[in-house]
């Protein structure tokens, strides 16, 4: 079950792709943000490396298919950061690219990731948990924030 994650990858990653592309056009010439050219660059390639690592480690090393496949809750490893760790990964990777393309105008798209994340997830994936898992998953999702990895 691949959830919603083909389609909000899909997206997210045709936004990227599209600011990346779109950057140097004349309508978005006065957004360059060329004084920050350099933490622009540090800051997004950290980005992307946490998103990388964020993505190995949920799908190989916390072995979310396992979960799947045996109908348990991974709640362990990423998983007790951050309750959609691939999601987020993919959120955080195009945020960097975001933040390498250095324009003002595209800073806007990564606040739009995360709010589409958010209405997608409650939409679905988080219905279907509640079903499966009722008060298991309710606790969980007390302690683990939905999109952003923090470590309460």
């Amino acid at each position: 079950m691949y959830g919603i994650g083909p389609v909000y990858g899909g997206i997210v990653l045709a936004l990227t792709v599209a600011a990346a592309v779109c950057r140097n056009l004349p309508v978005f010439a006065t957004g360059h943000i060329s004084t920050l050219r350099i933490p622009l660059l540090v800051i997004g390639i950290l980005l992307i490396l946490l998103g990388i690592f964020m993505w190995i480690h949920a799908n190989f090393i916390s072995k979310i298919d396992d979960g799947i496949n045996n109908c348990r809750l991974v709640t362990t490893g990423i998983y007790a950061w951050v309750r959609n760790p691939i999601y987020s990964a993919i959120m955080i990777a195009c945020t960097g690219v975001i933040f390498i393309v250095g324009n003002v105008y595209f800073l806007i798209l990564p606040i739009c990731f995360w709010g589409l994340l958010t209405v997608l997830l409650k939409a679905t994936e988080e219905k279907w948990l509640h079903e499966i898992f009722g008060q298991e998953y309710e606790d969980y999702c007390k302690r683990v924030n939905r999109c952003i990895p923090w470590k309460r």
